[in-house]
């Protein structure tokens, strides 16, 4: 007979294990076909799993006694119930390991000092995805784990109340489904010379995060126009107002003057995000507004998908997040956009 953990668990031969019950799961793998328990915690064992657990390299199996400990399986449930928000489900024990899923669209986020602080108790493992990005329903998002088969629960008990102290450790917050105003700046799209191709672009990413954009007006290169277009949109209720085109420092791009005249606080004009450096955040009392430069149009992810389900989130964007960003803010223009799985913005 082996003994382990200070004879907390022993472990005895599965010849002799008929009649017990399995104190952990026990997993099989065949290559390129299959990995999961074909024996489960609790399972209790008969002579015909005899010779299957024997074929699994399994000559002993632990079956008895945890004083003052807790199974793994049970370690993984108390921490991830502990360190779960808003926006989240949580699997079944799996190998020792709980699972976290998001249960609607919305914005990841991550406690990041508290979760170096739970993964700073000894033998305790939290794993997940980036702070910042919009998940999908359903979508796996982290998951935990303690190292040893069992674990002295005071290890536990640190655990649960580091999570108590920064809850929650992980959360998806909802992203408002807002009344958009979109303002597209251009005297050559205002005479009709060009088609409108930056409208379009915006209106399909607002959409998918579950806003609409309620008015779309063209105006000239003209300060007065855009401010007057503005604020018709802030009368007809835009909750949120978003203004393309005239962001660069060339004399006919008029838009971070036009935002100023029309009353907006500016945060920040110019981030260090490429693509995205000319963007521009300002707020009219609540309500958000932003200047997108050309390359929003152009390309897949920049400064607008990092910024946007932060504002629909509820946030109120900083410009000292704003600096930040610039690491992780080099979008490395992949042949195949990857975006959000990539380095891009985290």
């Amino acid at each position: 007979m082996k003994y382990y953990e200070k004879e907390k668990i022993k472990a005895i031969s599965v010849k002799k294990a008929v009649g017990k019950v399995l104190l952990h799961d026990i997993t099989e793998i065949v290559p390129d076909l299959f990995k999961g328990p074909t024996f489960r915690k609790g399972h209790i064992i008969t002579q015909t799993d005899v010779e299957k657990l024997l074929d699994l390299g399994k000559e002993h199996i632990y079956v008895s006694g945890l004083n003052g400990e807790v199974h793994e399986n049970d370690a993984a449930l108390r921490i991830a119930r502990a360190a779960m928000g808003q926006g989240l489900a949580i699997s079944d024990p799996k190998e020792g390991k709980v699972g976290f899923s998001a249960t609607a669209l919305g914005l990841l986020k991550i406690n990041i000092s508290a979760l170096e602080r739970l993964n700073s108790v000894q033998d305790v493992i939290f794993a997940t995805l980036h702070t910042n990005q919009v998940v999908e329903t359903a979508q796996e998002l982290a998951g935990t784990r303690v190292i040893p088969l069992s674990i002295d629960e005071d290890k536990i008990i640190e655990a649960e109340k580091i999570c108590k102290q920064y809850w929650p450790i992980i959360e998806v917050k909802p992203l408002a489904k807002l009344d958009v105003g979109l303002v597209v700046t251009g005297s050559e799209v205002f005479s009709g010379r060009i088609r409108d191709g930056f409208g379009p672009v915006v209106q399909d990413k607002f959409e998918a995060l579950g806003s609409r954009i309620i008015k779309k007006t063209i105006v000239s290169d003209e300060i007065s126009m855009t401010v007057s277009a503005i604020r018709e949109l802030l009368g007809n209720g835009a909750q949120m107002i978003a203004v393309t085109g005239g962001m660069s420092v060339d004399p006919d791009d008029l838009t971070p003057a036009a935002i100023r005249a029309a009353g907006g606080e500016i945060v920040s004009y110019g981030a260090p995000v490429l693509p995205g450096a000319m963007f521009m955040l300002a707020y009219i009392g609540d309500v958000p507004v932003v200047g997108l430069p050309g390359c929003v149009m152009y390309h897949r992810a920049s400064i607008f998908d990092l910024i946007l389900p932060r504002i629909l989130a509820g946030e109120t964007v900083k410009k000292s997040e704003i600096v930040k960003m610039g690491h992780g803010g080099f979008c490395a223009s992949c042949k195949q956009c990857r975006f959000p799985s990539c380095s891009f913005g985290k």
